[in-house]
């Protein structure tokens, strides 16, 4: 049995130890940072530390960024901003997360879809089209669309898009949970109005990510309650969580990237032993991997494998548990492989052999199970 081997960084990365101990030192400060007093002052230092830091993993000014209570409060934010500003076209690619897709069309705004290309890039020629569309809404037009696909790592060309988005006088959001930390997110580079972060997906604590803004774009409040966050975010700040957050993108920032290396020697073995490589065609970040493979269901592969002690997942973790195949690889055209396919995921604590213990556990659970359909063969 290999024991040890995590990759599913893209549902949760463990806690650096730069974030461990900036949250223990939070710990001791014990003011509130709206208020006025010494310990209040120290507390905000803290606070406008942390912010600092997300600013600068963002390229934006300290001001821009928003802390919210993760990743999914920050897409839903910018959404419900958007609409608040007039947006009323709201348009989402096909790949984005769920929290996009069901704040969208709980919104009340018309809502699309946009196709993505079968290696899993959003086919931009279907967004100009949709851009130059006539709607009887009206409005501006808001689009979403992630920075690298949670399920593939498929990075997707924002720049692209924020061209056609921009001249139609719109608004374009995307979701940069999964690439923080692994690719570069600055606004400028991303061509984005509005960016989403969480910490924990770049070896920060749970519980905290941020909404940034840029120079165009107004983030309105969500809920009443206090003037915190700039007036952006009523209730007291989750100092603690900030400091860690602040912590791990200082870290993640300073860390020198691994490169694809032990990656694609994994997938060169997955796939010569028959496993489909989705999204190969297209760039993806360095440390994901989603391999697909007919009559071997996703939830057999990520409980044999857990069994040989290689935690891996069938795609987004929030959507463990529910019994149905990947909207996002079904969205690419994967068809019956869609329910076929696990993610494996690497981060900063990964080690080039957990690749190549990976890739090796794979073949002999996927031997195991050919030769128990088939026992003649074996």
């Amino acid at each position: 049995m290999n024991a040890g081997v995590y990759l599913d960084h893209c549902a949760t990365s463990p806690l650096r130890p730069e974030a461990r101990a900036a949250m223990a030192a939070a710990f001791d400060v014990t003011g509130n940072p709206s208020s006025v007093h010494a310990s209040g002052r120290a507390a905000r230092a803290l606070l406008e530390e942390a912010r600092t830091r997300v600013a600068i993993l963002a390229g934006a000014p300290s001001a821009a960024v928003t802390f919210t209570s993760g990743g999914t409060e920050a897409n839903v934010l910018a959404i419900r901003s958007a609409v608040a500003a007039g947006a009323r076209r709201l348009l989402i690619s096909a790949i984005e997360h769920d929290c996009v897709r069901e704040a969208a069309l709980a919104s009340g705004v018309e809502t699309v879809e946009v196709p993505v290309r079968p290696e899993g890039i959003i086919d931009l020629g279907a967004l100009q089209a949709l851009l130059d569309a006539p709607s009887a809404a009206g409005g501006p037009v808001f689009l979403a669309l992630m920075a690298a696909n949670n399920e593939t790592g498929v990075i997707q060309p924002t720049r692209e898009a924020a061209e056609r988005v921009r001249a139609a006088g719109g608004w374009l959001h995307v979701d940069a949970v999964q690439a923080a930390g692994r690719t570069p997110v600055e606004l400028d580079v991303l061509g984005a109005d509005s960016l989403a972060l969480s910490a924990h997906k770049l070896g920060g604590p749970q519980g905290i990510g941020a909404l940034v803004a840029g120079a165009r774009t107004r983030i309105v409040r969500d809920m009443p309650g206090g003037g915190q966050e700039h007036g952006r975010r009523a209730g007291t700040q989750n100092l603690i969580g900030a400091a860690g957050f602040g912590a791990a993108v200082e870290a993640a920032l300073a860390s020198p990237r691994p490169g694809p290396g032990a990656r694609d020697a994994a997938a060169a073995a997955v796939e010569a032993a028959g496993a489909l490589v989705v999204g190969a065609a297209a760039p993806r970040l360095d440390d994901v991997l989603c391999i697909a493979i007919r009559d071997l269901p996703s939830e057999i592969q990520v409980m044999g494998l857990d069994l040989s002690g290689v935690q891996v997942s069938a795609g987004a973790a929030c959507s463990s548990g529910k019994v149905r195949p990947s909207r996002v690889l079904e969205a690419m055209g994967l068809g019956d492989l869609a329910g076929c396919a696990i993610r494996l995921s690497g981060g900063w604590s990964t080690r080039p052999e957990d690749w190549r213990i990976a890739a090796e556990t794979w073949i002999d659970l996927k031997t195991r199970r050919q030769s128990r359909r088939h026992p003649a063969a074996a």
